[in-house]
């Protein structure tokens, strides 16, 4: 299938706060509780702006010991969906741990979502001061339940409007890590470029 861009998207955070759950409610509308052993890559093609993305998500593991694995990925990826789960106060105290590594091995441009897993459980909430984390450090925020399909698509298309910026605005659109321009798009645009060159009669 042809589409106008692929982007590359990493999810990341601690174990057990939700991130294959929230992948698998996106691409299958299930929800599944079952972890994740090791390292997945799921496609899908999102709709966006009269526009075929295509994208390609990693998932992760969110264990220590897999960390070093964990920063390969980054460079290939343009965007970073942190999760946390909102009833653990650990989850969320290592999000700084998980920014800094995107900060560190992650691209310039990277666009980094946070995201706050489980307000199904709001009355178990346990976390103060996000939106203040939030706007220190400039993330986008958005909160989700896996289990209910609460804003789970709108993670994904916030992640991904957010790029679409960034390669729209790019004079280098291919040359950006974890972007390339599709088949329909290049097709088109040698289409005009031909057509240009050939002037008039």
């Amino acid at each position: 299938m042809s589409y106008h861009s692929l982007f590359k998207f990493i999810i990341i955070g601690d174990n057990y706060v939700g991130k294959s759950s929230i992948l698998n409610q996106f691409l299958e509308q299930k929800f599944r509780e079952t972890g994740l052993n090791g390292f997945e890559l799921r496609t899908k093609i999102l709709d966006l702006e009269n526009k075929q993305i295509k994208l390609k998500i990693w998932d992760t593991v969110g264990l220590y010991c897999y960390n070093s694995i964990t920063r390969q990925y980054y460079r290939s990826a343009q965007a970073a969906i942190i999760v946390y789960d909102i009833t653990s106060r650990k989850s969320f105290e290592s999000v700084r741990n998980w920014i800094k590594e995107c900060q560190t091995y992650g691209t310039q441009d990277m666009v980094i979502v946070l995201v706050g897993n489980k307000i199904d459980l709001e009355e178990q909430y346990n976390i103060n001061n996000i939106n203040q984390l939030a706007n220190e450090i400039n993330l986008l925020f958005i909160e989700t339940s896996a289990k209910d399909n609460l804003n789970i698509i709108d993670t994904f298309s916030l992640a991904a409007q957010q790029v679409f910026k960034i390669v729209q605005n790019s004079q280098q659109k291919n040359e950006l890590p974890g972007v390339r321009i599709g088949q329909a798009f290049n097709q088109t645009q040698n289409q005009q470029n031909s057509s240009s060159s050939r002037g008039c009669c």
